[in-house]
C-alpha cells in the first residue's frame, strides 16, 4: 500500500533516503510517495540540477522496489510492455497520457525563475518533448525504476500494469 504525498524531507528522512539509494539524490525537492509505515517511496527532483536538465523527475527511492522491479527488467519485461503497447491502442494512449501528464507536471513544478532558466539555457525544447525518465520517444520504455515512481506520485499506465499483474504496490507494508 502507498499514499501519494507532497512533502519536504526532513533531515532524518534525507539520511534514510541516502541510506536506501546509496547516495542523496540531487536536486531532491519533494516525497512525493511513501508506504503505510511512513517511508518515503518515491521523490520529486529539481528540473535543473547544476545548471543542467535532469532527466528523472520522479525518482523510485525504496531499495526494495529498485530490486524488484529490476528483477522484471532483467526477465524481459520491458520488451513485452513495449510490444503490448504496440498491439493495443488504448494501452498506447494511455500511456501517451502518462508521458503528457509527466511533462506537464514537471512545468507546473517548476517556480517562474527555474521556467526562465530553462529558457534561457536553451532547454525548452528538452523538457516540452522528453517523457518519464527522460525519454524523446513515447512508444518506447527506458526503465521500470521510472515509470513506477511516476505511478506512485501521479499515476502512469504501465505502474498501473505493474500493481495489477505483478502485484507491485501488494508487496509493500
Amino acid at each position: 500500500m502507498f499514499q501519494r504525498v507532497a512533502l519536504k524531507p526532513t533531515p532524518e528522512e534525507r539520511i534514510f533516503i541516502a541510506d536506501e539509494l546509496g547516495k542523496e539524490p540531487l536536486g531532491m525537492e519533494l516525497i512525493t510517495a511513501i508506504d503505510s509505515q511512513g517511508r518515503p517511496l518515491a521523490l520529486q527532483v529539481a528540473a535543473l540540477v547544476k545548471g543542467k536538465p535532469f532527466p528523472t523527475f520522479y525518482w523510485l527511492s525504496s531499495r526494495f522496489l529498485v530490486k524488484e522491479l529490476s528483477h522484471l527488467e532483467a526477465a524481459g519485461l520491458i520488451k513485452e510492455l513495449e510490444e503490448r503497447l504496440k498491439d493495443d491502442p488504448v494501452l498506447m494512449a494511455e500511456y501517451q497520457k502518462s508521458h503528457e501528464d509527466y511533462v506537464a507536471r514537471r512545468w507546473a513544478a517548476m517556480s517562474d525563475a527555474t521556467r526562465a532558466e530553462v529558457e534561457n539555457l536553451g532547454f525548452t525544447e528538452v523538457f516540452s518533448k522528453r517523457g518519464v525518465g527522460g525519454i524523446e520517444n513515447w512508444q518506447q520504455i527506458r526503465c521500470l525504476h521510472t515509470q513506477y515512481a511516476h505511478h506512485l506520485s501521479s499515476g502512469n499506465a504501465i505502474g498501473r500494469l505493474l500493481d495489477e499483474e505483478y502485484g507491485i504496490a501488494n508487496l509493500l507494508p
